[in-house]
């Protein structure tokens, strides 16, 4: 009677049968039998079994001081998300692919943020993770790594550096607040003016009024200057009303 050894293989992973050193299947989910040891009258195959973690993972690629395009050194950590989704090239293509992809992903954000301006990363930090994406996706893919997302989760940056960004961010928020009040201040004042201007204007003709009803030959005498103004013009029409109620010449 030969003995057994029996496996359970969760079904978070997957196993990778090696007979004799070479590779004879991968197992799902399950429960598996195999083979005992061998003895010295009987010689049975000898089986390994390796089990690969196919779940979502995270990776820290942390302090990586890189300098920017505008040569500020910045140093800087990112998270990655992958999940392995070939189980035979995650082992077999390389010693370790977690070793592998952080080796990648390392190269890939010196390369991407080395192109990159110090107001680019702070602004834009996901034209980061786009680089990484696009640059790491086809090298993770051949050894049977999917990678999921790449972000930026710290950035440090030199002492000195740091001193002067808070000014310059203490200085614009400042200079737009002073701008705001400027701007308002300016409407205000413009605002003012054209309400006192409107109100001479308004003065003017409530005096007018006032003078040509008390004066009706001054409200006549302006009549008589407009006529004069209009009949120095050729292209210029006057219709003169009269009493529809009038005698008739012929009557």
């Amino acid at each position: 009677m030969t003995s057994k050894r029996e496996l359970i293989i969760k079904g978070t992973h997957r196993g990778l049968r090696y007979t004799d050193g070479r590779l004879t299947d991968v197992l799902e989910a399950g429960r598996y039998r195999l083979p005992g040891r061998s003895w010295a009258w009987l010689r049975r195959p000898m089986v390994e079994v390796v089990l690969v973690d196919m779940r979502e993972r995270e990776q820290t690629i942390k302090g990586q001081e890189i300098l920017t395009a505008d040569k500020v050194a910045v140093r800087v950590s990112i998270l990655t998300q992958f999940r392995v989704v070939d189980p035979v090239a995650a082992i077999e293509r390389v010693a370790g692919y977690d070793d592998r992809l952080y080796s990648d992903v390392q190269l890939a954000a010196r390369r991407s943020l080395a192109s990159m301006t110090l107001e680019e990363i702070l602004t834009n930090r996901n034209q980061l993770s786009e680089d990484i994406l696009r640059d790491v996706h086809g090298a993770a893919a051949g050894y049977g790594v999917e990678i999921l997302r790449a972000d930026v989760k710290d950035i440090v940056f030199p002492g000195n550096l740091q001193d002067i960004m808070n000014r310059v961010l203490a200085a614009e928020r400042l200079s737009e607040a002073q701008l705001v009040e400027a701007r308002t201040k300016s409407e205000k004042e413009t605002l003012e003016a054209h309400s006192r201007a409107e109100a001479d204007a308004l003065q003017r003709r409530a005096a007018g009024a006032e003078a040509y009803g008390q004066h009706p030959a001054l409200l006549r005498l302006r009549e008589l200057e407009a006529l004069t103004a209009l009949g120095g013009n050729a292209e210029a029409r006057i219709y003169i009303g009269f009493d529809k109620h009038m005698p008739s010449p012929n009557r």
